[in-house]
């Protein structure tokens, strides 16, 4: 952190402070912004695997699609290339509106999958803290 210099002098470098929660303990250098997303997409992937053939999984993939969308960026935002290209594949796949047709059996697969990736990606995603 600088300040501004003094007439015709030059900038004072103070050690940056580091900040500290309420309690008193530093805080890390990185957020997890994407595991809360995450982890609600897992929990709406486990839950529709019973009711994959009938018309109200239609909103289970709008949600996976919206959730993992949302991954996406903070995955991009933080900077994990292989969490983005496959949050990217699932905001594909579960599309509501272009929709793929795969097979019932396959998609219970796949749901598991998608909600196992999910909670590797949520734990993976460290965004750097701004500076404030």
């Amino acid at each position: 952190m600088t300040t501004r210099p003094a007439a015709g002098g030059s900038p004072v470098r103070r050690p940056a402070t580091t900040p500290t929660g309420k309690d008193g303990r530093a805080l890390p250098d990185f957020t997890r912004p994407a595991l809360a997303p995450s982890l609600l997409a897992a929990v709406v992937l486990l839950a529709c695997v019973a009711f994959i053939d009938s018309s109200a999984f239609v909103f289970a993939r709008w949600g996976v699609t919206v959730l993992a969308l949302i991954v996406l960026v903070f995955a991009i935002r933080g900077r994990v290339w292989w969490a983005a290209v496959l949050t990217a594949a699932v905001a594909v796949c579960w599309n509501p509106v272009v929709t793929v047709p795969i097979p019932g059996q396959v998609w219970a697969g796949l749901q598991l999958v998608a909600a196992a990736l999910f909670i590797v990606v949520g734990i993976a995603v460290k965004v750097p803290r701004a500076a404030d």
